[in-house]
């Protein structure tokens, strides 16, 4: 009787085993998966980059000289997109004009790095999105981030450092046998390219790259606009600076169920001692920033001192992301807006509810299985695919589908 118990709790064991290394090995799948850039998506930036040489119709000024003034007009409705990936701008320009009552006063300024500059500006010179206007610029040509020290990149450049010493590979994460599987998907994540990437922190400086400008709503490269936005720009802000949803409300712990906890590392004096670890944490994709309020504040070098301080710690007050010096530098600043305006987690879960997500007035493919890629939901990823035109010639030369 003994032995076979014994002989059961060793199945029971080697079946867990096998279970965890399963697991392990579905989420290092889609690490590599989410990590690198598709070759369609490769192709697509190298046609364009070659029409932009050869075509002068690919080079126009975005946008014509005589919308120039429109730029700093707070009469307009100002968006701004952060991206380096030419078919997710497409399609969150495309979503954004499409859906407008009033696609005349949409202004969209498109910030990419140098290297995606010319291919991006040959797609949106190549496809208008008239009478929308669209500014696409490069990080190098906001005068502002080429004069001085900017301390996000010095801290970037800390913590690439810093991160290859302190982590030592996904082969050495991977191979750690006592972690639970969500701890490795985890510290996988981290190692993703983007979180090193100034383009994700470009939001920090949102009033000194727009000086003019009192409100604009900040859009990720990984949503879908489903409804007019105009009416963002009538919500009373109460004097907050940063308009965003709650993911402190939902039931779901994986997307909206956050807390600052669940960013934060309050074993860490640094953060208990300043923070309540069951304050709500909210979400980034689709922000209200109210420029004028924000310049009366602290926020940008709070922001930059907590990179600091988080860089000495050795990367132990949180491990990724742009979310958690968000969550502490805009403390106090957050004010709560209806989750109709941005619903998460289609980046995560294939178990979303599609008429939800269809009703939602933006929808976030927040997570790995982003919509370009084929780790993506196929259920969800039909809501993303409907504002891609797959009978251009670019996206056709390229292998582009819709499956």
């Amino acid at each position: 009787m003994f032995s076979t118990i014994n002989v059961y709790l060793l199945q029971v064991t080697l079946l867990e085993q096998r279970t965890r290394t399963a697991k392990i090995q579905e989420y290092l799948y889609r690490h590599v998966a989410s990590s690198g850039i598709p070759k369609q998506l490769h192709c697509l930036d190298l046609k364009l980059a070659h029409e932009h040489s050869i075509n002068a119709n690919a080079r126009l000024q975005l946008p014509s000289p005589e919308l120039v003034p429109a730029l700093v007009d707070n009469s307009y409705f100002h968006f701004v997109l952060a991206s380096d990936n030419i078919l997710a701008a497409s399609v969150v320009a495309s979503s954004l004009v499409q859906n407008s009552f009033r696609p005349e006063k949409v202004v969209l300024h498109i910030i990419t790095d140098s290297k995606t500059f010319s291919p991006m500006q040959a797609w949106f010179s190549l496809h208008s999105l008239t009478p929308a206007i669209i500014e696409v610029k490069a990080l190098h040509h906001f005068d502002w981030l080429t004069k001085g020290k900017v301390p996000v990149l010095e801290a970037m450049e800390k913590d690439q450092k810093a991160r290859s010493q302190f982590r030592g590979g996904s082969s050495a994460i991977v191979a750690n046998t006592t972690e639970k599987p969500h701890i490795i998907a985890a510290k996988l994540q981290a190692l993703s390219p983007k979180y090193n990437s100034l383009m994700n922190h470009i939001r920090i400086y949102l009033p000194e790259l727009f000086p003019s400008l009192d409100k604009v709503v900040f859009l990720d490269d990984d949503i879908v606009i489903q409804t007019d936005l105009s009416s963002l720009w009538d919500i009373d802000m109460n004097g907050k600076v940063n308009g965003a949803v709650e993911t402190c409300r939902g039931e779901d712990k994986f997307v909206m169920a956050k807390r600052f906890k669940s960013y934060l590392n309050f074993s860490h004096p640094l953060i208990s001692n300043n923070f309540d670890p069951n304050e709500c944490a909210w979400a980034y994709g689709m922000n209200i920033f109210d420029l004028e309020a924000w310049r009366e504040t602290n926020i940008s070098e709070a922001y930059h001192y907590w990179l600091e301080q988080n860089l000495k710690s050795d990367l132990s007050l949180w491990q990724l992301g742009t979310l958690p010096p968000g969550l502490i530098a805009f403390h106090g600043h957050v004010h709560p807006i209806d989750p109709f305006w941005h619903m998460l987690g289609l980046g995560y879960q294939d178990n979303t509810s599609i008429p939800d997500a269809k009703s939602a007035g933006v929808i976030h493919f927040n997570g790995r299985a982003k919509p370009w890629l084929d780790i993506a939901f196929p259920q969800l990823r039909s809501l993303w695919t409907k504002y891609v035109n797959f009978s251009d010639k670019f996206i056709r030369t390229c292998h582009i589908r819709a499956t």
